[in-house]
This record gives structure tokens, C-alpha cells and sequence, in this order.
């Protein structure tokens, strides 16, 4: 197992006990997790992301009321996600949208490290772009040059697909990759996905009309599903 020297939250939804069970105790067995929360049902589950979200959520999909696939499409701020089930049928599902994992029952320690180190790869990666020199600017690769953007000139993201549009004071860039990859690269606290095609930049919203946002001329629309961590963040007096 590799060396890690950041501990990592995790929360288990499941509705089968045992389960539940024999997932904390596997994860007991990994020093740098711990599970901050339990939950045997998915709007529980939900209600608790809602409010704050964990490093990395164990998620089973077959649950009755709300399934764990339902629980994901219903969250505006996804922690990264690791689904388990008891059928292998779910995958398509699954990686549409976009869990680092998928683990059929029952779990085994070796199987779920895997699964935990794909996890940790990413929230390293996110931890260096929140905390380090990519909370003032990023890189990205424009045809054969590499550009250096200041996240201050950025106000919208816009997902063309598997390219990125990215709005800046001065012009409009291209770049290939996933709205969900820079979504996980820009800091929180000053960038919000507000659709599933789009993320903006706090400040730079000038006004809001019913489920539209306006960046000075520029309408985005603001999805339902998105709303209510929208109007959460809002400093609204």
C-alpha cells in the first residue's frame, strides 16, 4: 500500500446492515480513511450531502425508495463516488456518471484498495489544484502552447462534449477535457456547477431572473437539480 499523509472522510449508504458492517470493517483496516457517517437508506444519504460533502462516498445502488444511481443524479456537488452492488448490471450506468468504481458484493480487502487508490490518485490531484498554485491560475494546452490562466479572468465553463469552453475576460478557449475534470480542479468556494453544461464563477454573476443567471449579457441557465446548493451559497441578504 502506498504512504498517504492526509486522512480522507468517507460515508457508507447502504440498506443492508451487514453489509454496512463488513465495509466499515474492511475500511478500519485502511489508516487513512475514516468513515465519518452511515446511512441505510438514499435520502438520508441525501439530505447529509446536501449539507456537506465527504472525500469519498460508498454508495449501494439497489435500495428501496431511491436507488443509489437516483441519490448521484440528484446531487448538484458529487463527492468522488465508489458504487457496490450485488448484480453486475449496473455498470453503464455507473460510469455515465462518472463513479471512480464499481464493486460487486461481496467485498473483498484487496479489491477495495484498488478502488480506495484510483480514489486517492484523484483527491491528491484535487487537493494539489485547491490548495497549491492553481487556486490563483491553471495551465491549459492551446494547440501547441501551454497558456497560463488566471482563474480571475475566468467567469463561465461551458461542456462542448469532451471539450471545455472557457469564457475569460479577454477571449474564449478550447480545451479537451471534461467539464466534471475541471469542476474538480477549480476551487469550490469560488466556482459553482449550476448545470450539467455549465459552471460559473460566483463573482462574476451580475444578476439572477428566475432560473436564469446573468454574467453581464450572457444568460446561463440554472438547472432544478442545481438549485437548491445554488441559492445555499448565495450571500443573499
Amino acid at each position: 500500500m502506498n504512504n498517504y499523509s492526509e486522512r480522507h472522510t468517507a460515508i457508507i449508504v447502504d440498506d443492508n446492515p451487514m453489509a454496512r458492517i463488513l465495509l466499515r470493517q474492511l475500511l478500519e483496516q485502511i489508516p487513512f480513511i475514516t468513515v465519518a457517517a452511515e446511512y441505510d437508506n438514499a435520502r438520508d444519504a441525501l439530505e447529509a450531502l446536501n449539507r456537506s460533502v465527504a472525500d469519498l462516498l460508498f454508495l449501494d445502488v439497489e435500495m428501496p425508495g431511491m436507488s443509489g444511481i437516483e441519490l448521484l443524479r440528484s446531487l448538484p456537488v458529487k463527492p468522488i463516488t465508489i458504487l457496490t452492488s450485488g448484480s453486475k448490471g449496473y455498470g453503464p450506468e455507473a460510469y455515465e456518471l462518472n463513479v471512480i468504481d464499481y464493486l460487486v458484493k461481496p467485498l473483498y480487502l484487496p479489491r477495495l484498495l484498488m478502488a480506495i487508490n484510483k480514489a486517492n490518485e484523484l483527491l491528491q490531484q484535487k487537493n494539489v489544484y485547491l490548495n497549491g498554485i492553481a487556486t490563483e491560475y491553471l495551465f491549459i494546452r492551446e494547440n501547441k502552447i501551454i497558456r497560463k490562466l488566471l482563474l480571475d479572468s475566468i467567469s463561465l465553463l461551458e461542456s462542448m462534449g469532451d471539450y471545455v469552453k472557457i469564457y475569460t475576460s479577454e477571449k474564449t478557449y478550447v480545451v479537451h477535457a471534461t467539464l466534471k475534470l475541471l469542476e474538480d480542479r477549480l476551487p469550490v468556494k469560488r466556482f459553482m456547477r449550476v448545470h450539467r453544461s455549465f459552471i460559473v464563477a460566483m463573482d462574476k454573476i451580475d444578476y439572477i431572473e428566475e432560473n436564469t443567471l446573468y454574467l453581464k449579457s450572457t444568460p446561463v441557465p440554472l438547472s432544478e437539480s442545481y438549485k437548491s446548493a445554488f441559492n445555499r451559497k448565495l450571500n443573499l441578504l
